[in-house]
């Protein structure tokens, strides 16, 4: 008889991806080796970084600066600063077509959209979508928590490009709570139509043909027919919204709220609230697994990361990842999910294929751990990683 030992498989090391930080109060991106743990680069940007983003199909990241609203392109691997150009006072929300050759900006002291070239780093047009006016805010937000305040009143407007990449939806929380559409080929404004109160952040299906808007002044989600331009719906949910995030397959949507400590579940399809439920304190951010079967949320109030099964809607682990967790982007192999926390100045890097019981076992239940963390500069408040390898 021949007896064969069982042995279980060590996981594989780490691949050498970079995750880029910005540092929103040390004016600069840093670079954070995720095979070796380390810092290998910190790259002085313009003021106040708030996004920081990969270029589709280049080796760029670009980096927007809200108040400054100064633009920053890095180059990898040289991981120094391309150029840098302005865009307009307290920019928001730098978007990119799927070829990566144009981007787009928008400008809410302005009341413009800002086209932007890619290649030859300039702006091509501007669409005025509204008179210039001074920046208004919710008249509540002064009696809520001031962190929270400060967070809501920086929802001046987002842009977001409809899958097709015909259409670009603006939403402006300025212009008397509108979504302006405008055709990206044109470059002319379509139209607007009215929302709920202070639309911030959006999803739209993959089919191009609906845009849901939060409504980040009352507990409503706001559905947008973008052919005909007509609203379809308020969807009433527990709070108010802060973060949306779309399921993959275009089913679902996410829908945070920091002040109400929830996450409400809609029915894309059908546009209705499936399901109501509490999540850490103050959610800031989430994202989801390609195969849909796990979502991450970054809770700012109470320094956590819960990661919660989709399928059942029961929640897998809750994981201590510092002080105030402001952003996740997850490895391009999943194995790793990093977790900018704005309040200590570091990022957490955590495990993701964690088991509870053994690979042989019928169900093994994934879950996070925490590895290490790795000071990357003042307040980090975005970051992604791209799928280029580091070989230094």
């Amino acid at each position: 008889m021949v007896l064969v030992a069982a042995c279980r498989e060590r996981p594989a090391p780490p691949k050498p991806y970079l995750a880029f930080v910005a540092n929103n109060q040390s004016n600069s991106v840093a670079a954070v080796d995720l095979a070796n743990l380390r810092l290998v680069a910190t790259i002085p940007v313009a003021p106040g970084p708030e996004q920081v983003t990969v270029r589709p199909r280049s080796r760029e990241v670009w980096v927007l600066g809200g108040p400054s609203g100064i633009v920053s392109v890095i180059r990898f691997p040289e991981l120094d600063v391309r150029k840098s150009f302005r865009v307009g006072p307290l920019a928001r929300s730098l978007t990119f077509s799927r070829d990566g050759r144009r981007a787009f900006v928008f400008s809410p002291a302005e009341g413009q959209v800002v086209f932007l070239d890619c290649d030859q780093l300039r702006e091509t047009a501007r669409v005025r979508l509204r008179a210039p006016s001074m920046v208004r805010f919710s008249e509540n937000l002064a009696t809520e928590n001031p962190a929270l305040s400060a967070v809501v009143a920086m929802r001046l407007g987002e842009v977001t490009l409809t899958p097709d990449g015909k259409v670009l939806v603006i939403s402006d929380a300025i212009a008397l709570d509108r979504v302006h559409l405008v055709d990206v080929d044109s470059q002319k404004l379509l139209g607007s139509v009215d929302v709920g109160k202070n639309p911030g952040p959006m999803v739209v299906l993959p089919d191009s043909s609906k845009v849901f808007v939060a409504d980040t002044g009352e507990p409503k989600v706001s559905a947008v027919d973008i052919a005909s331009r007509q609203l379809l719906s308020h969807l009433e949910t527990a709070a108010r919204p802060s973060a949306l995030l779309l399921k993959p397959d275009g089913g679902e949507i996410f829908v945070l709220s920091a002040l109400g400590s929830s996450l409400s579940i809609l029915d894309a399809f059908h546009d209705n609230v499936e399901q109501n439920m509490t999540t850490g304190r103050e959610p800031s951010a989430a994202v989801i697994r390609r195969n849909q079967s796990v979502l991450y949320i970054a809770n700012a109030g109470d320094g956590s990361v819960t990661a919660l099964e989709v399928e059942n809607r029961t929640v897998l682990s809750s994981t201590h990842a510092g002080t105030e967790p402001r952003s996740l982007a997850l490895t391009p192999d999943e194995r790793y999910l990093v977790v900018a926390d704005a309040a200590s100045s570091d990022v957490a890097i955590l495990r993701t294929d964690v088991t509870d019981a053994p690979p042989s076992g019928p169900t093994p239940t994934s879950r996070t751990a925490l590895v290490t963390t790795v000071p990357v500069g003042a307040r980090p408040v975005s970051v992604v990683i791209p799928d280029w390898l580091w070989q230094k």
